[in-house]
């Protein structure tokens, strides 16, 4: 396994590589005959946008089975409570340092100030996000959580329908806890969850082996659009990011395994599959099966990994959701010269820690900058900043995100003692661990 994924992820480079020359051929090329996209610009816009759109697409069956499951997996285990409590209060803490380390690397770096203005893109983005609109997400408009959205343009209407992922979230906790209720009546209803999450899980594999092509595509429609230089500015802030990624994972996570007793260098080991494929898919929740599969192999309860790997994957986001609305929002902030303040800071802690659950496991983490840029009171144009850079910071992010997720799961197992630690060290290392 450890050789198809490093084969997997050298082609991923190599579609990074590609996609980063094809970027800058379209850029040489220029505008179109009528000033729009050239031809090579359009064809990596769609290629990526589709790439993109199958993911979505395996989304919601897949959060939707994952979750139901996972708790109707609480059934057999002892202790359900506990655990589950446990799991959300490790999810707590651990943001709760990423977004400190975020905020502190903010501070000293001011990643924002001296920016040119002419050189970057600056509309406000497609996707806001409010509290107001995340309270009221929370609660579906109809059973299948979709929402449809009507656009106007050039006086002809156009309607699409999509899943909203947090109704969808809470959707699948409310059936998931109906079926802990109803017990043995819900048994064939279970069955044929866990047909369609290994159904969904298939076709999910079949996706992600599209990520070198989708790669490419993203970095290069990045590149293309807003060319180098624009790009070039945005390196001490892509700088700071990867580096509060780096000391979160290399740094805060080691210290935490010590500190429960565990060493380091079998966690990231055997937790290296799902970080790479994090990486290079830049998706928590399309890694999931591996997510999964790597936390049992460190030795934790099967039953408990079914349960806090889907639900972490939709809600432990320590890069999307703590460093990085922490760093882009002092970003913003020495941007257009707004000056931040004690209040503030506990702010961008609160969003951080209490409104994770908003970039809901996919691509990107627009929307829970937006949420925190609109409680600090910071222009929204400030999100579109940074979205040429975005495919290359969603890399790390995610990649830590999955870190992350693999490691609440391991340190609540080991501290309610459902943790194999001879499949932690592998047999015969437990005597030298």
């Amino acid at each position: 396994m450890a050789l198809h994924y490093r084969s997997f992820g050298f082609q991923v480079l190599v579609g990074m590589a590609v996609g980063l020359a094809l970027g800058l051929v379209a850029r040489q090329i220029g505008a179109g005959p009528d000033g729009d996209l050239n031809w090579l610009a359009t064809a990596l816009k769609t290629t990526g946008s589709i790439f993109v759109s199958l993911l979505k697409a395996i989304v919601p069956p897949l959060v939707f089975a994952a979750i139901v499951a996972s708790i109707a997996n609480l059934r057999a285990l002892d202790n359900a409570a506990r655990l589950a409590g446990q799991t959300l209060l490790w999810f707590a803490i651990t943001a709760l340092i990423a977004v400190a380390i975020g905020i502190a690397i903010g501070v000293i770096v001011q990643p924002g100030i001296g920016l040119s203005s002419a050189a970057l893109a600056a509309k406000q983005p497609d996707s806001v996000g409010g509290w107001l609109d995340f309270l009221k997400g929370l609660v579906p408009g109809n059973s299948l959580a979709l929402s449809a959205g009507t656009k106007i343009t050039d006086g002809s209407a156009s309607t699409t329908l999509s899943f909203n992922i947090l109704q969808l979230l809470v959707i699948s906790i409310a059936v998931g806890l109906a079926t802990l209720k109803v017990g043995e009546k819900a048994d064939a209803f279970l069955a044929f969850v866990r047909s369609l999450l290994a159904v969904v899980r298939a076709i999910l594999g079949w996706v992600i082996r599209l990520t070198p092509v989708g790669s490419a595509a993203l970095i290069g429609t990045a590149v293309a659009t807003y060319g180098w230089s624009a790009l070039a500015q945005l390196g001490t802030f892509t700088a700071a990011i990867y580096l509060g990624l780096a000391l979160v994972l290399l740094v805060v996570y080691p210290t935490l395994l010590i500190a429960n007793g565990l060493k380091p260098g079998p966690f990231f080991a055997k937790a290296w599959p799902a970080i790479q494929l994090a990486f290079v898919s830049r998706s928590s929740v399309g890694t999931l099966p591996v997510t999964e599969a790597v936390t049992e192999r460190l030795g934790v309860d099967r039953g408990y990994a079914a349960f806090a790997i889907p639900l972490a994957s939709t809600t432990k986001m320590d890069g999307c959701a703590s460093i990085y609305p922490a760093l882009a929002a002092i970003f913003v902030a020495g941007f257009y010269g707004i000056p931040l303040h004690f209040i503030d800071y506990a702010l961008i802690v609160f969003v951080s820690v209490i409104g994770s659950a908003a970039t809901a496991g996919l691509t990107g983490a627009i929307v829970m900058l937006t949420l925190t840029l609109s409680t600090l009171g910071l222009p929204l144009e400030g999100a579109g900043l940074l979205l040429a850079i975005d495919p290359i910071l969603d890399m790390g992010r995610t990649a830590v995100n999955v870190a992350g997720q693999v490691l609440v799961g391991v340190i609540v197992a080991k501290r309610e003692g459902i943790l194999d630690e001879r499949a932690y060290y592998g047999e015969g290392a437990l005597a030298t661990a």
